[in-house]
Order: C-alpha cells, then structure tokens, then sequence
C-alpha cells in the first residue's frame, strides 16, 4: 500500500529531510516537496553583499538539490486539511499525506510597522534578509557619506540572530576602511535587554559593541517610523539617516489560515520530537516551528536529523525514540577577518573553549579568529554540496561538551 509523506517548503529544512527521508524510507513511500518557485537562496551570503560581496551563485534551481526518488511540486499552498490528512493547493490539486512537515521558513513583513514600508522604503530604510534589499542597500551605502546609521531588529523571533550584530560589525569595519567612521555614529537597536539572549554571549558581544563605539539601545519596542525617526511604545526616538532594519517575521499565511499557527504564524511543536501539539500526523521543523532555540540553518540541520529517525520509527510502526535538545552554532562575523563561534542548546548557554575537539580546535568558541572566518566561507560549499543533498555530516544532531569550558573546568 503506498503512503505518503508531504513536505511544505523546499529551503534549507525541507530540502534536507526529503532527501534523508529518501534514502531511509522504501519505494512504498513516496515523498512530495511543495514550493512556490524554483529558486533557493543561500541565505547567509546576503549579510556579505552590502559591503561589495559578489550576488554570483547566492540562488540556484531547487530541482538541481531534490533528490530523483522526490517529487517537486512548484505551486503556492493554500491551507491544509488536518481532519482530512490532506493538503489544498493554490491550483486546485489535493495531496493526500500520512504525514506532514510543515517547513514553510520564516517570511519579513515590513507591512506590519507603520511607516517602514512607504515613501522611505530602500530609500532610507533597508533590510539585508533579501537579496534585493541587500542589493539595495550596497547602493546606499555606496552613496554614504557619514551621519546616523541604526541597525534595528524589529521583535523576536528573527532568523539568524546574530546576523544583525555581524552587520553592524561589518559596518564599523566597513566605515574605519573607507574613513568615514569619525563621521557616522552607529547604534544598535533591539528589543532584547542586550546584545543576545544568553547571558555570556551577551556580556562578550556586548563589549565588542561597546569597544567599536556603537551605542546600544535596549528594550525598544518599535511602535512606528517617522520622518527617518524610530519611536517606541514607551515614547523613545531613535533619529537616523540610513536605517538598517530586519523586520517582523511571521510564519507562512497558510499555516494561520489552516488553524496550525501561533500569533505570529508559526507552528507549535514538541520541543524535543518536532510533533504538531495539535495534531500527531503533523511536525513542523527549521523556522517554521515555534522552537526555543535560534531559527538557524544549524538549528534545520540538527533537528532534521532528529526528525528523520523519528519519521522512520513511525513509518515502521514504532514509537518516536529520538530527541532534539536545541542545538545550534553559529558563526559571527566581527570584522577584519575574524569571527567568533557559539555553540549551545536548550540547556546549555555559548560557553568559551575550542570546537570540535578539545584542545586543537582548530576552531575557538566564543573569541574572534581568522580560523572562525574561514569557517563561515567555507560553509557555503558544505551547504551547496552535503547539507542540502542529505549527505553525511561528521558532527552528531546532540550538542557535546568537548572542548567546553565551565566554571568546574576553568576553576
């Protein structure tokens, strides 16, 4: 009897569980991947092309990273039917599933903060998280000649959170090369309360910030934007004249209107199995899930492994043994060639040491090198030619200890 496992999205997540899926599941599966159009961006590449990084190779076709045994289909979604196990697309066409993975990402809706997107939209406002905007904004800074430049989260949750910090660093590099640093000030706007949301990264970038002379300003709410000034709720104003801004992200509109999303369009799931706490035909995995980790490509990788062992047990009639505990790493670019690395988990905070081994690194968690740099280029190779076809990674879904340094060990 043929079953069916259905896959909405074809990014980062959705590509890799099919095709893992594909080579654990036998011929009496089949296995359908939805997306709008054919075009998959390498996402991290757009943080470079502000500051004269080269767009050549940023999209590919995803026909050229789904796996032969995987069917494509090309066409919007328009809800699913969780009663009826089935998915309603755009055309007309109903697929029938056993089981559904909801990997729709995470989309930026600058519609959602009045005044972001009108008059002053990329012309004094921008964001990089696309890459016409990063285009765009390469333009403007170009043309920038010193003043107010505000790098501004909008509201948690965002993709890649430190990649608003790796702008920033970026830029004050940027601006110290081009001579213009002494005539721009630069500051960071962000909900949170610092830099980050774990206490010691949070400290350590912190004082990046502050040692680069970029003013933080914490705990801001955007309520709207005006005459190229942010203003919170509780009344600050935060005046510039080029704004660098990652808006609200909200999950896929048919995820709300199928009744599978929190407020913000996301989908609520079991931490540890990916499961839909509304349904057990469903799970949900990368951005497109409520999770309480980054929504990160690590974030996609780790618990797609997790998420396939489990969708096997199922498939064989066993219960789900396996679980994802929030594992994340993250490269972050601070300028002049180096980087820093965190790793960390659900329980466990970025804590300083060397990664993957102990002792020889070669790469150091949570201090800046150029070994960390070469890391992060290096990566888009790994994700064009490993991670997306579902190949083998040497690093397992659980987050180790290794080379971690804690105050049992540094005392």
């Amino acid at each position: 009897m043929t079953r069916h496992v259905v896959v909405l999205g074809a990014g980062t997540a959705g590509t890799m569980l099919a095709n893992k899926l594909r080579r654990k599941l036998d011929d009496t599966w089949v296995i359908t991947v939805v997306d709008r159009d054919d075009a998959h961006p390498y996402q991290p590449g757009f943080l470079f092309v502000p500051f004269g990084g080269s767009t050549d190779g940023l999209v590919r076709s995803r026909h050229a990273f789904v796996h032969d045994g995987v069917e494509l289909v090309l066409e919007g979604v328009d809800r699913v039917d969780a009663a009826a196990q089935e998915v309603l697309l755009l055309d007309g066409r109903l697929l029938p599933y056993d089981y559904l993975v909801i990997a729709s990402g995470a989309s930026l809706r600058p519609d959602q903060t009045p005044g972001m997107l009108g008059p002053e939209w990329r012309r004094s406002i921008f964001d990089f998280y696309t890459l016409d905007g990063a285009k765009a904004l390469a333009g403007a800074l170009r043309d920038f000649r010193g003043g107010r430049l505000v790098v501004h989260i909008t509201d948690v949750p965002i993709k890649c959170p430190v990649a608003p910090l790796e702008f920033t660093f970026l830029a004050d590099d940027w601006l110290r090369r081009r001579g213009l640093r002494t005539s721009t000030t630069l500051t960071y706007v962000t909900p949170l309360d610092g830099a980050f949301t774990k206490p010691l990264a949070s400290q350590r970038l912190g004082s990046m910030l502050s040692d680069r002379d970029v003013a933080v300003e914490p705990d801001f709410l955007v309520e709207h934007i005006e005459d190229r000034t942010l203003v919170s709720y509780d009344g600050r104003e935060v005046p510039f004249d080029l704004l660098v801004t990652v808006p609200l992200h909200m999950g896929a509109e048919f995820v709300t209107r199928s009744g599978l999303g929190d407020e913000l369009g996301f989908v609520p799931v079991d931490k540890h199995t990916l499961q839909s706490t509304a349904d057990p035909h469903i799970f949900a995995v990368g951005d497109a899930a409520d999770l309480p980790t980054s929504k990160a490509g690590s974030v996609a990788h780790f618990s797609v492994d997790v998420l396939v062992d489990n969708l096997v047990e199922l498939a064989a009639g066993r219960p789900m043994s396996h679980s994802f505990d929030g594992h994340a790493n993250c490269f972050v670019e601070s300028g002049d060639g180096k980087a820093l690395l965190l790793d960390f988990n659900y329980e466990t905070e970025p804590l300083p040491g060397t990664f993957p081994a102990p002792y020889v690194g070669p790469m150091s968690l949570l201090k800046e090198s150029r070994t960390n740099h070469l890391g992060k280029l290096a990566f888009r190779w790994v994700y064009w030619n490993v991670l997306l076809p579902g190949r083998p990674m040497p690093l397992a879904p659980a987050m180790s200890m290794a080379g971690k340094q804690t105050s049992s060990t540094t005392t």
